[in-house]
Parts: C-alpha cells; sequence; structure tokens
C-alpha cells in the first residue's frame, strides 16, 4: 500500500540529513521533491501546492529544538499535515435509526456489491446490530446473484424481488419488510455503471429521496487514482452523500486518491477496503494512515486486530501450558489459525515499523501455512499431543500423508522444539521478575 509514495518522501527527506537547521534553501529543494512525490502519486496538483505551501510556512516559521534534527521535524509536520489532508479524525457510521437505512452509491467495478457485504458483516459483528441486504441492481442479475452468495455466507438475509424492475419498490419494500421483522439495519446496494451518465444519476436521487436514508456511502476504487477523485466531486454534488469508502487500497502503491478527496469532496472517508475476504474491511483513521505512507508503521491496527482474535481467557491457559512445558502441536495449530484471520501476512509485516519497506520486493504467499497445516493434519492425535512420540517411520508416514518430504516434517519438529524452549524461558524469566523483592 502506497509503497512508490513511502519510498519517494523518504528519499526527499534526506535532503535534510546532516543539515544543522531548516533554511528557504534546503527546504524549497525537499519540498519541490515532496511536491514531485504527490504529483506522481496522482494527488490533485492544486491540492499538492496547497499541501506544499503549508508544509513550508510552519517549517520556516517553527524554531527546531536542539534535540531534534531538522529532518526529523519535517518529518513531524508533513505527518501532521497529511493527517490534516485525510480528514484529521475517524468519523463514525451514522446509525441510530430503527431501521437505519444505508445507500450505496458508485460505478460498476468499484466493489460496492462486495462492500456492502463486508459492511452488513461488520455492522453485525461489531454493532451487534441485524443487518438486511437489498439487491436493488435490476440491470445486472449477476450483481443480484453475488449479493446472495455473500449474503449466506456472513448468513445475512438479502432482499430479492426477481419480477420487479423498479428499484425504488424494491428499496421500498425492503424497509417494510425490515420494520415487520424487526431488523434495525438495512444496506441498499444500488446499480453501477460503466461510467457517470444522466440516467444513472436520476435513479440513485430518486431512490434517494423515496428512502430517505441516514447515510449515504460513495463507493470507489482507489486504484482509478484522479478519476475516483473526479467521479466522487459528480456524485456528491448530485448526492450529497455523508462518506467515502475506498476499495482495492491494497493493491494502490500510489495514494492518489486517499490522499486528494477529502479536499476536493469535503467528505471523510470512513472506511478501506484491503482485501477479498469479508473481514478485510478497517475503519479510516487519517492519523494512522499518514504512519503507514510515512513508513511508521501501524502498531495500533496490528494490536486491535490481535485483540479481536485472541481470547483473554485462552491466552491465560495457553500461558499456564507453556510454563508447565505442554505446548503441543494442537495450540501451535491453533495459533496459525488465529494469525491467519488477522489478515494477509505481508499486510500484518507491513503495520511493524520499519518492515514495510524491507519486505516490499518479498512475494509472501497467503498459502504460507499450508504445508505446516498438512504436516500436523498428518499426525495421529497422540502425535499432537505429545511430539516426543515422533520417531523415524512416523515422520515417513506424517510426510507422505502430508505431500511433504521427511525433511520438510524434520525442520518443523526443530523449529517446534526451539520455540517451545523459547516460550517456556520467556515465560520463566516473566514470573522470575514478578517475583524480585520490591525495593
Amino acid at each position: 500500500m502506497f509503497e512508490n509514495l513511502t519510498d519517494k518522501l523518504e528519499k526527499s527527506f534526506r535532503i535534510l540529513k546532516g543539515e544543522g537547521k531548516i533554511t528557504e534553501v534546503n527546504v524549497a529543494e525537499t519540498l519541490k521533491e515532496i511536491r514531485r512525490a504527490l504529483l506522481d502519486a496522482d494527488v490533485n496538483y492544486k491540492i499538492a501546492k496547497s499541501f506544499t505551501d503549508k508544509v513550508k510556512e510552519k517549517a520556516l516559521g517553527m524554531e527546531v529544538l536542539k534535540s531534534v534534527r531538522p529532518g526529523q521535524m519535517l518529518v513531524k509536520i508533513v505527518h501532521d499535515e497529511l493527517t490534516a489532508l485525510m480528514g484529521s479524525e475517524k468519523v463514525e457510521l451514522k446509525l441510530k435509526g430503527n431501521p437505519s437505512v444505508i445507500l450505496m452509491a458508485g460505478l460498476q467495478g468499484s466493489g460496492k456489491t462486495t462492500f456492502s457485504a463486508k459492511l452488513a458483516n461488520f455492522i453485525k459483528s461489531k454493532k451487534g446490530r441485524q443487518v438486511l441486504l437489498v439487491a436493488c441492481d435490476v440491470y445486472r442479475p449477476a450483481a443480484i446473484e453475488q449479493l446472495k452468495v455473500l449474503g449466506e455466507q456472513i448468513q445475512i438475509p438479502v432482499y430479492t424481488e426477481e419480477n420487479e424492475k423498479n428499484p425504488i419498490k424494491i428499496a421500498q419494500n425492503a424497509i417494510k419488510e425490515a420494520k415487520l421483522k424487526g431488523i434495525n439495519t438495512v444496506i441498499i446496494d444500488t446499480a453501477g455503471r460503466l461510467s457517470i451518465d444522466e440516467e444513472m444519476m436520476q435513479e440513485i436521487t430518486a431512490i434517494k429521496k423515496a428512502v430517505e436514508p441516514e447515510e449515504i456511502l460513495f463507493v470507489v476504487d482507489a486504484m482509478t487514482g484522479q478519476d475516483a477523485v473526479n467521479t466522487a466531486k459528480e456524485f456528491n454534488d448530485r448526492l450529497d452523500f455523508d462518506g467515502v469508502v475506498l476499495t482495492k487500497l491494497d493493491g494502490d502503491a500510489r495514494g492518489g486518491a486517499a490522499l486528494s478527496i477529502k479536499a476536493v469532496v469535503n467528505k471523510p472517508i470512513k472506511f478501506i477496503g484491503t482485501g477479498e475476504k469479508m473481514d478485510a474491511l478497517d475503519i479510516f483513521y487519517p492519523e494512522r494512515m499518514a504512519d503507514r505512507i510515512l513508513g511508521m508503521g501501524d502498531v495500533v491496527t496490528l494490536v486491535e486486530r490481535a485483540q479481536e482474535q485472541f481470547d483473554e481467557e485462552e491466552a491465560r491457559k495457553l500461558q499456564k501450558k507453556i510454563a508447565k512445558n505442554q505446548f503441543n502441536f494442537n495450540d501451535f495449530y491453533q495459533q496459525i489459525q488465529q494469525i491467519k484471520k488477522m489478515g494477509n501476512l505481508k499486510e500484518l509485516a507491513s503495520f511493524i515499523p520499519g518492515m514495510g519497506k524491507l519486505m516490499k520486493n518479498i512475494d509472501i504467499d497467503d498459502d504460507a501455512f499450508k504445508s505446516i497445516e498438512a504436516i500436523i493434519q498428518s499426525m495421529t492425535p497422540q502425535e499432537r499431543e505429545n511430539p516426543s512420540l515422533i520417531n523415524g517411520s512416523r515422520r515417513k508416514r506424517i510426510a507422505l500423508g502430508s505431500g511433504t518430504d521427511i525433511q520438510e516434517v524434520n525442520r518443523l519438529l526443530k523449529q517446534f522444539e526451539e520455540t517451545r524452549k523459547l516460550m517456556k524461558m520467556v515465560t520463566s524469566n516473566k514470573n522470575a521478575l514478578k517475583n524480585l523483592p520490591k525495593r
């Protein structure tokens, strides 16, 4: 995500390396490179110029502390301005109505239908609300079928009317259905077009008037850069939407849409899509995104994802097992499943400060754990519980059953044993520190 922009910004900050103070000359040179980096990232020219003007004004008007180098000071100023450019604070979804009606808008191919299902899953799991998905794309039967499949996957009902071709009636009937069944959130997936046209705008404006949604979200493909910003402006002029959703952000190496859209339409980015899975959806935090753009990682999001997947009670039980040297392959397998639920491995690594750059050219397969899982699954319950039982003949059987070779099995057993020793040592040291007499 935004790798190209991150690299170019880092290079621009190097100009100030070794400088004793910030001057008009060295700031001008640095800002020229920053502006070029923003333009290469497909940021609107006026926005890029306004951004660098603000950075220059702050940099020249700020006294550099003796303990802080000029380069560090400029990074801080750029970070603050990036955060402000993207909206400063996160903006929550409005969910007060009964039912709360959320209307989706966007072009065809923007990921609107997939996002509708992701949002439904988010509201159900994180907000504890009942959700009804509504298929109002009457022009594309595949979109209705797609929503049905996704709804089944996340166990959320999907309202459709096969013989009705009027999306306004479908939306109104769906809201009546939600009221009858006591469902408090309705998400309406509308038709998209390959480009903006008057018929499309009139239709979605009519749906808005008929259902009076509490929230209108404009869904846009982040990889389309400036086109995304221009489309957002046209939709906002007609719909006056409440927030933006940037999809496919995990594949966007430039970042122009994320940096420009708030300044152009003056509406917050509320969510970002970072993958195909139904839980690959993040609330948009401008400050955290500024951290990522500047290569500082995003430890807070990493911790939040870990907290969602790891149960405190289970963690305590596991700690006791480790302390007693009872950590086994069942526990190991369970830990792998929890890590996988946290997201793509390369993305998780990018949340750690400095790791994003190191991982840039390293291809981490999403199936990185596949052979390990196959080996563990080929063990008997007794072998998983007590790995010391696994002798030479058992290793051959496990290799054959898992479709791997004996070297891979040996490697895993060795790594597992080393991990177990290390975990026990860390746990023992923590307990020893706790038991030290207080002065």
